[in-house]
């Protein structure tokens, strides 16, 4: 029995010591399949950082976001990222063949085309007005909705798109960002500079159909067209005498109420419309923005300027319809009206 005993003791620490080989073996192969992982691990780290090195533009955040070094921003693809890059590169490989202009992805040349095509497959379901991108679709569907969600957060005034609201945040900082190269005067809209730009270059594309008189700007021709047409939709409430510009209504109400709310800080005189105003401030800076293409004199007020454009043109707008003469200033046809009438306005009262 005691040999039996023994034998079975022998078998036990045969057991335990084949069973902590085998454990043995298992942490063995364990360490090795770990140290596969961090060599792997390292290699992975070695060949990104080769990747951000010889790279040098597109920089990985994760797995599954791709960052732009120059703007941080995150893309779900390194080909969207690729892309995006042609932004900062000023690469543009997608020409339209039509007119020459180039953009940095294909999405923009097709929206592109649509100028070309004429085509407009957005409509809006209420008004039934079409637009060549859904984007402008989205904006215009503001208007049926009343939605202004994007708010100044100085006055509370809101508006539907947020290039709106950036240009009226201008009136609280003063900021006036584009500059004429000409005459140094500063504008908060870039619309407004390339308004005035005309002034210097005397172009005038908007022509007139029924006098050819030109304009530098479309709106000033619609403005002039009411004289044809006769269209004075603006009254006063008061006197009911119309108007062809709502400007003109202010400025006129301002009879009535005696107000002159456009103050110069110069010198303290007051004015009824700020364009007034802006046109007396020239007298204090000596600002003449208004010159003849033809002999080169300059001027403060365009009126000044279109008067003096008749020297060289001959015009002779103002007729007198009594007996056919004509002038190239009004201020002229009213003197010569006094002869027919006999109206002797600027002579002096003596007692007899």
């Amino acid at each position: 029995m005691a040999f039996i005993k023994e034998e079975s003791e022998d078998v036990k620490i045969e057991e335990t010591f084949t069973v902590k080989q085998e454990d043995l073996q298992e942490q063995t192969d364990l360490i090795e399949v770990n140290e596969g992982s961090k060599e792997e691990e390292h290699r992975v780290k070695i060949e990104e950082k080769n990747y951000l090195q010889t790279d040098g533009i597109l920089k990985r955040r994760d797995k599954n976001h791709f960052i732009c070094t120059q703007c941080v921003k995150s893309f779900g693809r390194k080909d969207d990222l690729k892309f995006h890059m042609m932004i900062h590169a000023g690469e543009k490989p997608f020409t339209c063949t039509q007119c020459g202009k180039s953009f940095n992805q294909s999405s923009s040349l097709k929206i592109h085309m649509r100028i070309h095509t004429g085509e407009k497959p957005f409509t809006c379901t209420q008004c039934g007005k079409s637009f060549s991108q859904s984007s402008s679709l989205n904006l215009h569907m503001r208007i049926h909705t009343g939605e202004k969600p994007f708010t100044c957060t100085q006055c509370g005034k809101s508006f539907s798109q947020s290039s709106s609201l950036n240009l009226h945040v201008r009136i609280h900082t003063g900021e006036k960002p584009f500059t004429c190269p000409q005459c140094g005067k500063s504008f908060s809209h870039s619309s407004h500079l390339n308004c005035h730009m005309k002034i210097h270059t005397g172009e005038k594309p908007f022509t007139c159909p029924h006098c050819g008189k030109s304009f530098s700007q479309s709106s000033h021709l619609n403005c002039h067209m009411k004289i044809h047409t006769g269209e004075k939709p603006f009254t006063c409430p008061q006197c009911g005498k119309s108007f062809s510009q709502s400007s003109n209504l202010n400025c006129h109400m301002t009879i009535h109420t005696g107000e002159k709310p456009f103050t110069c800080t110069q010198c303290g005189k007051s004015f009824t419309c700020s364009s007034h105003l802006h046109q007396h401030m020239r007298i204090h800076t000596g600002e003449k923005p208004f010159t003849c293409t033809q002999c080169g004199k300059c001027f403060n007020c365009s009126s000044h300027l279109n008067q003096h454009i008749r020297i060289h043109s001959g015009e002779k707008p103002f007729t007198c319809t009594q007996c056919g003469k004509s002038f190239s200033q009004s201020s002229h046809l009213n003197q010569h009206i006094m002869s027919h009438t006999g109206e002797k306005p600027f002579m002096s009262n003596h007692l007899v």
